[in-house]
């Protein structure tokens, strides 16, 4: 399943992919759904295998604009935390 890890900042979220493809976790950025509120755009794209790795990777790093983590389903996108 495709999460998204949104934040509110495009910056944050470029470094945020880069601190994943550096930890070998496939990341791409992405259009950002409207569901999640937010100005900037762009999320995080990763598979749901990664959740636990990608939790830990946003606790290393303090981005002031995180918003969450969204679940992309085929009904739609929700926040999962």
């Amino acid at each position: 399943m495709t999460m998204l890890a949104v934040f509110r900042s495009r910056a944050q979220t470029l470094d945020f992919v880069s601190l994943l493809k550096e930890n070998g976790i496939p990341a791409q950025t992405v259009n950002t759904p409207k569901e999640a509120g937010v100005g900037c755009g762009v999320s995080a794209r990763f598979d749901e295998t990664f959740l636990p790795r990608v939790r830990a990777l946003l606790k290393r790093r303090p981005y002031s604009s995180f918003s969450g983590i969204m679940k992309r389903t085929s009904a739609g996108c929700f926040f999962v935390s």
